[in-house]
């Protein structure tokens, strides 16, 4: 049994408005065990014996027939999850900044969002299937990778956590 964390993409941000505890009834009705969900975005803590590419697919088959919107989650078991946070390569708690972790299932987008990163001179770096990146608080939407995740291509292979919300997932 694997302790998972699964990251619900554009949950009570974006027009999708979904109460947690009935996530976790859907989840636990598609046979995830000690389903635990942490703040109200969208993160939701689980056990499955299976691999995190077949818990992704059953949450999101869970969310679309019970919720009827077309989602997307990505799943990680949970010491990926942290240690994807350990290896935070900047200054974690800088005054008037987010830190960021996007979690990316798609190696050529994840190339593509540090070229976009890279060329825009953003503060951002390459993790193992993540994107690290940093921005003041006042520049998140304006900023080149902010303005690019909201893009159709990337909704299904790519959402964003600050890491206050990691640590909370972590605790």
């Amino acid at each position: 049994m694997t302790r998972y964390a699964a990251f619900l993409r554009g949950v009570n941000v974006g027009g999708v408005t979904l109460k947690m505890a009935e996530v976790a009834a859907v989840f636990t009705a598609a046979g995830f065990t000690a389903v635990k969900t942490v703040l109200a975005s969208g993160n939701v803590l689980l056990d499955s014996p299976s691999s995190a590419a077949a818990v992704r697919a059953a949450a999101e088959a869970a969310l679309r027939e019970n919720f009827g919107y077309d989602a997307w989650v990505l799943a990680y078991p949970l010491d990926v999850v942290a240690d994807i946070s350990a290896h935070y390569p900047f200054e974690r708690a800088v005054p008037e900044h987010h830190s960021y972790v996007t979690f990316v299932s798609d190696a050529d987008v994840l190339q593509e969002l540090v070229a976009l990163a890279d060329a825009a001179g953003e503060t951002a770096a390459r993790g193992d299937g993540v994107l690290y990146w940093q921005v003041a608080r006042s520049a998140t939407l304006n900023s080149a990778i902010g303005k690019t995740m909201g893009k159709k291509r990337y909704k299904s292979c790519t959402t964003t956590r600050n890491l206050r919300t990691l640590d909370k997932v972590l605790a």
